[in-house]
């Protein structure tokens, strides 16, 4: 799947660099596993004695887990699916999307698949937090039995912590994300080498063998402990999210070097423990420790949970973008926390919306093994949507012939569906909390969507032609007057019906106008030489176009001054931008059931203002009101 080259050349310093970051931002989630992973195999809901078959079978679940899910399905196969480099979910939505191949009604169904996979991520991102920072201090208990009470007030005051902290950016707090989850790595390594070194029959668990003797002990029954066993590529979906940040290669890399060695000896390393000493389960990870080192193991822990917390957070807030961008959630606030990274950015809705749910996630469920119980089923439900929107890019866009695309295909997928499965099991348990999260969240944004649909076809049925409007402008002779005046228009065909009442009850139009539409396209990003065209009408008119990925942020007065570069004649600082205020209601007319028009009408009032979202002066704005029934 990839060229030899790739992963056998030496790495560049630059690319030694990127291995380093991708070890907290990319593979924060997956090596804080192990904090939790094996003891829900043998202590959790449908855990099973930690005999020595049994530990075994267990252990090579896990790495040929690891090795299929995360070698060869994401790293190998799905990262191929890059979006103009840029990965996730929505950007493989995206893509699957801009195939025209397909009928409408099956890209439709696909769109839906993908906008419901990018909606679990949602519960995916209050969990994380929550599992990993409980589990990391519940190391606390193993020290001694007088922390157990305060291993929740110190749980929910380090997120608190973590979420204030969100506003001043991750730029500082990156630049050592990277060498602490290097030494976590090292020492969860060490950690699991000495133990195996002190148990070398645990290696026999290498052997796959191992994994199908123990659905012949148990039969069927044994597949609850897929449930437990999927907690260890729980971050997939991040190598695959994440590759737009730091590119396929450094990930790779990264993860044959380092990070699936040290997973390894850490979970077998556990493995070994447990066949000692069987009364280890309660918490093999920090049974591994001496007591002299198990403070500061607790203290590295919460380190590399926070980092891995942070990740998902920011993960979440890239999300939200993408979805603005790509028009299935209204505007929301969106503040940049770095001149030069353009990828940093703080969403305080998200943000705060995240903090109340982690919380009380911590609350309700008391401890990491209750919230085990209701992690997973989010994240096995998106990898069963990313093999299928994969398949179809395979097939479409990759024009791999049906019998490759389908084996390898119905391969990964028979392993998902296996996994989810498996998670189902955790509905009653707590895992209908992300399914609850992601059908309130797909609701919002398939509404959203639909609604701006509606808008748009009504306002397409306002706009007035260009030749029928240069017809009323000889009839009116309006008066010009010096400077120029931008029209904020969402179609680039005819003239927006800001500009019609504007030529209707002033009876006055500026000596220049510029008919301005924002165009997002399925794509991340749009190079900046490529940003803006012009198209000269007549009358004075010009049709300006600006164009942005969907990771892109748009700007309305870059646009203006790249166009004014090209030789558009605007005068920047003495133009006037007109925006048409929708004022929406809910109507008896065809379109949307009347709960999802009062909602979408709700989500619209409640949407941050396009003044601030495209970064247009406010004090050269005129908004003019313009009612539309849905």
């Amino acid at each position: 799947m990839t060229e030899p080259s790739e992963t056998t050349a030496a790495p560049s310093p630059r690319t030694t660099a990127l291995m380093l970051a991708t070890l907290g931002v990319v593979y924060g989630d997956i090596g804080t596993s192990p904090l939790y992973a094996v003891r829900e195999c043998f202590a959790g809901p449908h855990g099973y004695p930690p005999s020595p078959d049994n530990v075994l079978s267990v252990l090579s679940l896990i790495f040929w887990a690891l090795v299929i899910v995360i070698t060869l399905k994401y790293l190998a196969f799905v990262m191929r699916a890059d979006n103009h480099g840029e990965g996730g979910i929505l950007a493989l939505m995206a893509l699957v999307a801009g195939s025209g191949r397909r009928r409408k009604v099956d890209r439709r169904v696909l769109v839906m698949l993908g906008l419901f996979g990018a909606a679990l991520l949602y519960g995916d991102g209050m969990i994380t937090p929550a599992i990993s920072v409980l589990s990391a201090v519940e190391g606390l208990q193993v020290a001694t039995p007088v922390f157990q009470l305060y291993v929740i007030p110190i749980t929910i005051g380090i997120l608190v912590g973590l979420f204030a902290v969100q506003r001043t950016g991750t730029a500082a707090v990156g630049a050592v994300f990277g060498p602490i989850t290097l030494v976590w790595f090292a020492t969860i390594a060490a950690l699991g080498l000495a133990a195996v070194a002190r148990q070398p029959s645990v290696l026999a668990a290498l052997a796959p063998s191992h994994a199908v003797a123990f659905f012949e002990r148990h039969t069927l029954a044994g597949a609850q402990v897929l449930g437990a066993v999927f907690l260890v590529v729980t971050g997939g979906e991040a190598l695959y999210a994440d590759m737009g940040h730091f590119g396929a290669r450094p990930i790779r890399l990264t993860w044959f070097s380092l990070v699936l060695p040290a997973l390894v000896c850490n979970y077998f390393g556990q493995g070994a423990l447990l066949l000692a000493d069987p009364a280890a389960v309660d918490n093999p990870f920090y049974r591994l420790v001496p007591g002299w080192a198990l403070y500061p193991l607790v203290g590295l822990a919460t380190a590399a949970t926070v980092i891995a917390s942070q990740a998902v957070i920011s993960g979440t807030f890239s999300l939200t973008r993408q979805a603005v961008q790509l028009g299935y959630c209204p505007r929301v606030k969106i503040q940049h926390t770095s001149t030069e990274e353009i990828g940093q950015i703080y969403v305080p809705l998200v943000n705060w919306v995240l903090m109340v749910a982690t919380i009380g996630l911590v609350l309700g469920f008391r401890t990491s093994s209750n919230l085990a119980a209701a992690y997973g089923v989010a994240v096995s439900t998106t990898m069963v949507i990313t093999t299928v929107l994969a398949y179809v890019v395979a097939r479409e866009l990759w024009q791999w012939p049906l019998a490759a695309a389908l084996a390898l295909s119905a391969a990964f997928i028979t392993i998902d569906l296996a996994f989810f499965g498996a998670n189902l099991l955790k509905i009653t348990h707590g895992g209908w909390f992300p399914l609850v999260v992601a059908g309130a969240v797909y609701a919002l944004l398939s509404t959203w969507k639909r609604g701006r649909q509606i808008v748009a076809s009504r306002l397409r049925a306002s706009t007035l032609p260009l030749d029928k409007f240069l017809e009323q402008m000889r009839e009116a002779k309006p008066a010009r007057v010096a400077g120029t005046g931008v029209f904020m228009s969402a179609s680039a065909e005819g003239v927006p019906a800001s500009l019609v009442h504007h030529l209707k009850f002033n009876r006055a139009l500026h000596e220049r106008l510029v008919l301005l539409t924002i165009d997002i396209e399925e794509r991340p990003h749009v190079p900046r030489g490529e940003r803006v065209t012009i198209e000269p009408l007549e009358g004075g008119i010009t049709r300006l176009v600006g164009h942005y990925g969907f990771m892109d942020t748009p700007n309305v007065m870059e646009i203006v001054g790249r166009a004014e570069a090209q030789g558009l004649k605007v005068d920047v600082t003495d133009a006037t931008f007109y925006l048409g205020r929708e004022i929406v209601v809910a109507s008896p007319r065809p379109g949307m059931a009347r709960w999802r028009e009062h909602l979408f009408v709700l989500m619209l009032r409640n949407a941050h203002g396009a003044v601030d979202f495209f970064r247009i002066p406010s004090d050269r704005v005129v908004e003019l009101g313009v009612k539309i029934e849905l």
